[in-house]
């Protein structure tokens, strides 16, 4: 593709200023390097911006690849070294059509590579623009994660055996370390990062057992073995993830914490690392921290309709409190971040306060907390407020002084946001109560009060249909019956009521499930709240007043996610038991 027609039209949708545009075309014609491949490298426009920018110029339409639908017989069509030498790959397969995608569709070698493997197979082909972040992960379908494993460990030359005598015999820090640094070893650590990603896993558990090396990923809520390693691998892995976070790699008697950068199919990933000291030698885990996944859009998370038009409205307003609730790992910073994604505007200051900083975004000050050195949030937040912040972030409202400090900002003519540990929205009044908030304070403080509970999200590949049984009939038939009419009005659902369940498929690695979601219940303060608040409410008469004004509880917004094939009831009905 012409460089100079690929850089105007960057220039002209503005995802390039046109100096830097003039930049990359000299430093394109010093490196003889095409235009293209120099915005690729270093991430100066998103991968999908180019794609559809070159989309619009030769007339080739961009698709996005579903990795999930690739299915074995697809990709033998397409031999890995054809994708690799040409950057092509397949994407799907009909009778009499073979669809592929190309990074470079006016590759003339490419072109005819692809039309000599169409002709042997009796097939027409189809041709769609791809990003190399695409061409990567299709990629990596050829050459699975075991594979990789297995071909460390033999050029390692390890001879997995009871690991007894490893155990007798401890690998020597020094000796660690130096097979910590050899190929096979870090060609191991990345490939279980890529792997980590692709599979969407939140975190990775490197764990010493008496005989072997027990890798796991967490992935919607649930931790799954994906390798087996010898015993001898446990302080070479360790090490190579000490190096990477620039931890103690001599100190294994005590936990460390640390995090690193990495690029991964064209995107920055964090990982955040914590060791463990064991018996069996040093247990590390890693967050995963993808901002394609954690930094998500309130329709994405499961917001919508009236829920939306609540957080819109709340959060619109000049000052107050928007405090989420829900046990730990109910996707409650998430929730923040979304909503402070929407706030993140170039008029206003936003100051966070995190423990510890999940993602990093820009245009937001944010601190990480450090406990032990007298930096909590309490003493934080005092620093905050001599920042001339417009919007406060606060990780978590943990103990009193913390509480009173956060609704004196609100009070102040701040937006506030953050969690508690409650179990629905309605325990949020009678918690700071008891954190010694004055009760008076709260409703000027208090704009909104959210819960939250994570969902397994059913796979749309295999989802299958089915009419309710009598008792699951009766159970949505009275939630619906408790919605308010402006929502029960609008619904589309009729008796008998259909529900989903996904039996598992290729798609969803045979899981039923892929991803998450979560059910939401918001309350907002009126002027009836008010009047409760100030004769020492208890959460059933908060719980009352939420009914009167029309909330979706739990199992409310549970109910009709079920009926949009979204969840399935019964992980709706033990969520909101």
């Amino acid at each position: 593709m012409d460089s100079q027609v690929l850089t105007a039209a960057l220039v002209k949708k503005n995802l390039l200023t046109k100096e830097a545009g003039e930049q990359i075309l000299k430093e394109s014609a010093v490196s003889q390097k095409p235009v293209e491949d120099l915005l690729y490298l270093r991430r100066t426009v998103p991968e999908e911006k180019i794609a559809e920018v070159k989309s619009e110029i030769i007339g080739i339409p961009y698709q996005k690849i579903n990795v999930g639908s690739l299915t074995d017989d697809l990709l033998a069509l397409v031999p890995k070294e054809t994708v690799q030498a040409y950057k092509v790959a397949p994407i799907s397969r009909t009778k009499d059509m073979l669809v592929v995608g190309m990074v470079d569709p006016q590759n003339s070698r490419a072109q005819d590579a692809l039309r000599f493997i169409a002709k042997a197979n009796r097939l027409n082909l189809g041709v769609f623009i791809i990003t190399p972040a695409d061409l990567e992960l299709v990629l990596r379908r050829y050459n699975p994660y075991k594979s990789e494993v297995e071909a460390a460990i033999k050029s390692l030359g390890i001879k997995s055996g009871d690991g007894l005598s490893s155990l007798q015999r401890p690998v020597a820090l020094e000796e660690a370390k130096g097979v910590a640094e050899e190929a096979p070893v870090i060609k191991l650590v990345a490939s279980t990062f890529r792997e980590a990603v692709e599979r969407k896993a939140s975190d990775i558990h490197v764990e010493p057992m008496r005989n072997r090396v027990r890798v796991r990923f967490r992935m919607d809520g649930d931790l799954e073995e994906v390798a087996s390693l010898p015993i001898e691998l446990q302080q070479p892995l360790v090490s190579r993830i000490k190096i990477l976070s620039d931890l103690k790699i001599d100190e294994t008697r005590i936990p460390q914490d640390g995090r690193f950068r990495t690029v991964i199919f064209g995107r920055d990933i964090d990982f955040r690392v914590a060791t463990f000291p064991t018996p069996m030698g040093e247990k590390v885990a890693l967050r995963v921290l993808d901002p394609s996944i954690g930094l998500k859009g309130l329709d994405n998370l499961g917001i919508v309709g009236k829920n939306a038009d609540i957080i819109q409205e709340g959060i619109r307003k000049p000052f107050g409190m928007v405090l989420v609730t829900g046990p730990t790992g109910s996707g409650k910073t998430t929730t923040l971040y979304a909503l402070l994604k929407i706030l993140n505007q170039e008029d206003v200051n936003i100051v966070s306060l995190e423990d510890p900083v999940e993602y990093f975004v820009e245009g937001i000050n944010q601190s990480q907390v450090k406990p032990e050195i007298g930096y909590d949030f309490a003493s934080g937040l005092r620093q905050i407020l001599r920042q001339d912040p417009d919007i406060i972030m606060v990780g978590e409202i943990r103990d009193n002084e913390t509480a009173g400090l956060a609704v004196n900002a609100a009070l102040t003519g701040h937006i506030v946001l953050s969690t508690l540990h409650t179990n629905n929205a309605a325990g949020v009044i009678p918690r700071l109560i008891d954190m010694k908030v004055p009760p008076f304070l709260l409703p000027s403080a208090l704009n909104l009060m959210m819960s939250q509970r994570l969902l397994g999200r059913l796979c749309q590949q295999c989802r299958e249909t089915e009419i309710a049984s009598p008792e699951i009939q009766k159970i949505i038939k009275e939630e619906i019956a408790k919605l308010p009419e402006d929502v029960r009005s609008k619904l589309i659902y009729k008796e008998p009521y259909q529900i989903f369940h996904s039996p598992g498929c290729p798609a969803c690695k045979g899981k039923g499930t892929s991803g998450r979601i979560a059910i939401f219940e918001i309350m907002k303060m009126t002027r009836e709240l008010e009047k409760i608040v100030a004769g020492n409410p208890t959460e059933a008469d908060v719980v009352d007043e939420g009914e009167r004004q029309g909330m979706i509880t739990l199992r409310q917004d549970g109910i009709l996610k079920v009926l949009d094939g979204l969840v399935s009831i019964e992980e709706v009905l033990r969520e909101t038991e």
